[in-house]
């Protein structure tokens, strides 16, 4: 009985949550989302063991200080949202679960992440950078920051990496720096 009851109550939730999923679907479909790939171009300037993309080109003909201000808020939100639901799923999984190590090591994992990441873009920000945003994933991490007015040179690209190296356990190939004009 107790299974039956624990059962329909995962049911309902999961209704509910694919229901508020679908709603938001209908009514953004509607609002123009700006595409936050329009904020890179295709040129990329490779240097060793580290990946910059770059360019001049303004791709949405909007002034580029709002959409660099546009960019790094939608990605900051992005995130949250994401991190926020992965969240709100394992603490679900621990009320259900008596043994919670599993979601106590996941849980941590992602307070360990945001942290790291508040602490990379904090030290970023304090170098002069206008913004920043880090993300950190499986295979790496993306760090967009606001180029200044002549780009990103190759010492600019040296200083945040130390800044990474220096915070967390990333080798230089696995830091991606991308600055955002």
């Amino acid at each position: 009985m107790k299974i039956w009851k624990k059962n329909l109550v995962a049911a309902a939730i999961l209704v509910t949550v694919c229901g508020g999923i679908y709603i938001n679907w209908l009514y953004s479909e509607d609002q123009a989302t700006m595409d936050l790939t329009q904020t890179l171009n295709t040129e990329k300037l490779l240097a060793p063991d580290l990946l910059v993309m770059g360019g001049t080109e303004d791709l949405t003909g909007e002034d580029p200080a709002n959409t660099v201000k546009d960019y790094f808020a939608a990605v900051r939100l992005s995130r949250q949202e994401a991190r926020d639901s992965a969240l709100s799923l394992i603490q679900e999984a621990m009320s259900y679960d008596s043994d919670n190590s599993g979601s106590n090591a996941q849980l941590e994992q992602i307070v360990q992440t945001a942290l790291t990441e508040a602490q990379i873009e904090s030290l970023v920000i304090a170098k002069g950078y206008t913004d920043c945003v880090a993300y950190i994933s499986e295979k790496g991490i993306s760090v967009a920051v606001a180029a200044p007015e002549g780009g990103l040179q190759e010492a600019d690209v040296a200083v945040i990496a130390d800044i990474i190296m220096s915070q967390s356990e990333f080798d230089l190939s696995e830091i991606y720096v991308i600055p955002v004009m």
